[in-house]
């Protein structure tokens, strides 16, 4: 078990940085496009829809927190849903203040639930890599479809075709890796420990011995969650009704603006592209995704840059400052009663 909380001084230095830089670029950005057609098309926004992507989005989490909730009952940690659920929170605002995301949330989810269960960190920690790992499969199985569909019109431009068929070999190919990862377990195993090898020797601060543990942890979670087909469906449907609830507040943002180019398809192609634009070096990917968006949603909806900015801000409201404001909130309830 960890000893302190997986966040210090100079993290939080580095974080109020990543903001700073994020937010000035994304105000030059808007300068460009234009900020005054950009004011004009949110003072149009309709507050109501506004307050339904809010609403997907807490769903999405709640959602997500079940299958999480479903992958520790198998491993023997039993967790309140009550208590889990603002947990679940607290991890998804340390995912989204850690630039790269997900490097941030699980090691501070994990040191949580080490505090308030008996599971070690390092079980909490395999228990939660494969509770994210099954809330990915929708992002996958999603995207496939969407970008199929996608690039079957003769309409898409051609810089978006050449995207979506980058993304579908992505869709299609990632899960597959993980089909051959499980079923080639040991020769995977004995890989990865050959490339620390040469790194171990380097520094103190990694260890084979370590990364074997870790990974047979792993695969130890895979397999426990693997042999209960119950509860794999009921945690594979509870990931899937979070996705849809994760892709909507895009659409509302569309419909709080009035644009009905934002449809519920071209959700599916956006949504996970403006993902993937969320691993750039900067909390919640702040600027990227939201370029990536006015990017995509110029090229497939015909809406000015202007309009399209408007558009990506409103959902980026709902899906990611929404989030990120009663996560905050989380952290604070988890941190004080761990």
């Amino acid at each position: 078990m960890v000893s302190s909380l997986p966040f210090d001084r100079r993290t939080l230095a580095k974080t109020l940085a990543g903001f700073v830089v994020a937010g000035a670029l994304l105000y030059l950005f808007a300068a460009g496009v234009g900020l005054g057609e950009v004011r004009r098309t949110l003072a149009e926004a309709d507050p109501r829809w506004l307050a339904a992507g809010c609403l997907s989005t807490l769903c999405c989490l709640a959602l997500w927190g079940r299958a999480w909730q479903v992958v520790l009952r198998v491993a023997g940690v039993e967790v309140p849903y009550r208590r889990l659920v603002v947990t679940y929170f607290a991890a998804t605002f340390a995912n989204y203040v850690t630039p790269l995301g997900q490097a941030g949330g699980e090691p501070f989810i994990a040191y949580v639930l080490s505090r308030d269960t008996t599971a070690s960190y390092e079980e909490s920690l395999a228990s939660v890599v494969t509770a994210d790992l099954l809330n990915l499969l929708p992002f996958f199985s999603f995207s496939a479809v969407g970008l199929s569909v996608l690039l079957l019109q003769s309409s898409l431009p051609a810089a978006a075709t050449a995207l979506a068929r980058g993304l579908l070999v992505m869709a299609l190919g990632v899960p597959a890796l993980v089909v051959v990862g499980w079923r080639f377990r040991e020769r995977v195993r004995t890989g990865v420990l050959r490339l620390v090898a040469p790194l171990a020797r380097l520094t103190d601060r990694l260890s084979v011995d370590h990364v074997a543990e870790r990974v047979d942890d792993l695969y130890e979670a895979f397999g426990r969650i693997a042999e209960d087909r119950v509860a794999l469906v009921e945690a594979v449907a509870f990931a899937y009704l979070g996705w849809v609830c994760f892709a909507l507040p895009l659409y509302f943002a569309g419909v709080t603006l009035g644009f009905d180019a934002v449809d519920p398809l071209l959700v599916l192609f956006v949504v996970p592209a403006s993902t993937l634009a969320g691993l750039t070096p900067s909390p919640g990917g702040l600027g990227g995704v939201e370029a990536a968006l006015v990017a995509l949603l110029v090229a497939l909806t015909g809406l000015t840059a202007a309009q399209a900015l408007a558009a990506a801000l409103v959902y980026r409201v709902m899906s990611y400052w929404f989030a990120l404001g009663v996560g905050g909130l989380a952290a604070v309830t988890v941190v004080a009663r761990s």
